[in-house]
């Protein structure tokens, strides 16, 4: 794992942190490979039952891509295909698809890459005095759609063109009213109110957790669910967990969820 992505495991929690401190934690080519590979080491890790991403520090999360590098990694077409489908998609997509739940824990700058790394995640908590923006027209190109698709599926596609289209930076206010963002709270509490919200997550069924956000996204393809998924919205009735949860409730305690 690279030392400028950090993974540090504690109360069935995983905090992935950005780490590259002397560029507003930019992200390069080797953060967005290992980004991915830690996203599935949490995965993979039955102990662990949320993710937490932050930046190192609190001035960004992440202020978008190295920009130095992007003169050697982007320079013909074949390169930039990827760059941004090997490296940044497959990142992203680990996060997205990501069984367990995943919150952005943002202070500071979020900005392009950083921009679509938060969005990917669950939920998005941030500090009043956070930035969001896209102001890559400044410097010439453009957003990869595949990049783009996510931002559109989060805030949709009026709030994605004009933060790519005026390469204004939004303030904390403002990207939550346009649907960016979960949560504003005060910057020093950013990180306490993340892992208040995994706590809070963790203390419910990691199983039902999982079928949620499945669901969920299965619920945005616009075609009805089949008699076989309906059913399959039942599996609970199987589980230990299950059980678990209504003796707990009928024997007025707090449950303990094994994930099974």
């Amino acid at each position: 794992m690279s030392s400028q992505i950090l993974v540090d495991i504690a109360a069935q929690t995983a905090t992935v942190t950005l780490s590259n401190p002397d560029k507003l934690n930019a992200i390069d080519a080797a953060m967005w490979r290992d980004l991915r590979a830690a996203i599935e080491r949490c995965v993979a890790e039955s102990e662990i039952r949320c993710i937490v991403l932050r930046g190192d520090g609190d001035k960004a999360f992440a202020a978008g891509g190295d920009l130095k590098e992007f003169l050697s990694v982007r320079a013909t077409v074949d390169d930039a295909m990827h760059y941004h489908e090997e490296l940044v998609a497959r990142a992203l997509e680990s996060i997205r698809a990501c069984p367990k739940p995943t919150i952005a824990a943002i202070q500071g700058a979020c900005i392009g890459g950083g921009l679509e790394i938060a969005g990917c995640c669950d939920i998005r908590i941030a500090g009043h005095s956070a930035k969001f923006g896209a102001p890559i027209s400044k410097l010439g190109f453009s957003m990869y759609p595949g990049e783009m698709a996510g931002l559109v599926a989060l805030a949709g596609p009026a709030v994605v063109l004009e933060i790519l289209l005026e390469g204004r930076i939004l303030d904390a206010r403002e990207a939550y009213e346009k649907g960016l963002l979960t949560r504003l709270v005060p910057d020093e509490d950013v990180i306490g109110e993340a892992h208040a919200a995994a706590r809070r997550i963790n203390a419910g069924a990691p199983l039902v957790a999982s079928w949620h956000k499945q669901w969920i996204a299965r619920l945005m393809h616009d075609r009805p669910l089949s008699e076989a998924e309906k059913r399959s919205a039942f599996a609970f009735l199987d589980t230990a967990d299950y059980k678990e949860g209504m003796a707990a409730f009928f024997e007025k305690r707090k449950p303990v969820f094994t994930g099974k």
